[in-house]
Parts: C-alpha cells; structure tokens; sequence
C-alpha cells in the first residue's frame, strides 16, 4: 500500500476510533444510570403491588413510578441509539482494517519486485 494511503488511512481510522471511544464512554455510562433506574421502577413497582391504601399508591404512582418509568423508557432508547452507532463506527475501523489487509501484500510483492 502506498505511503500517503495508509497514512490517510490510519488518520481516518484514529478520528474514528476517538469517536467510538466518546460513544463506548457515553454508553457505559447509560448503562450504568439505565441500571439505577430499572432498580427505582422494579421497587416502586413492588411497594405499589403490596400497598393497598389508594390514596398513598396514586401518590407513589406520581410522585416516583411514573418519572422512573419515563426515564427508565428513555434511558433504554438511548442506550439502543448508542449501540447501533458502537456497531456502526466499528464496521468503519473494521473495514479500514480489512482494507490495510488486502492491500498490504499487493505492496509488499511489488515492492520485491523492484
């Protein structure tokens, strides 16, 4: 592989890959707030099934089960937006990769040659 194309290459591959690392970075912190908020909802849920008063379950239900519910739902959205963008900035270091690969014995062999 020529010079100026692997280093275009590996220029591009490292933008990429700074990017990728934020989105790994953003994910695992949602995952981790995801994780705080599936444990609120799953509690209220429960207080609110043994609770039998009403009056105390509706205010339950506005005061914590519904905001967790609404943030827990977003949260898991979020999460499923980060993942697909993880695949899709991996494909592109993969394929810069594969592309480094098949290019580089074409190089190598004409390089012999010379």
């Amino acid at each position: 592989m020529e010079d100026y194309l692997a280093k275009s290459l590996d220029e591009w591959k490292e933008d990429i890959s700074e990017v990728l690392d934020q989105i790994n970075t953003d994910y695992e912190e949602i995952k981790k707030e995801l994780k705080v908020y599936s444990y609120k909802y799953g509690i209220t849920k429960q207080v609110i099934q043994s609770t039998v008063n009403e009056e105390i379950i509706e205010n339950i239900r506005e005061m914590y089960h519904k905001p967790f519910e609404e943030k827990y739902n977003e949260l898991k959205e979020y999460i499923r937006e980060l993942d697909e963008k993880r695949k899709v900035f991996q494909m592109f270091v993969n394929k810069i990769d594969e592309v480094k690969r098949k290019e580089a014995p074409k190089t190598d062999l004409a390089a012999a040659y010379k």
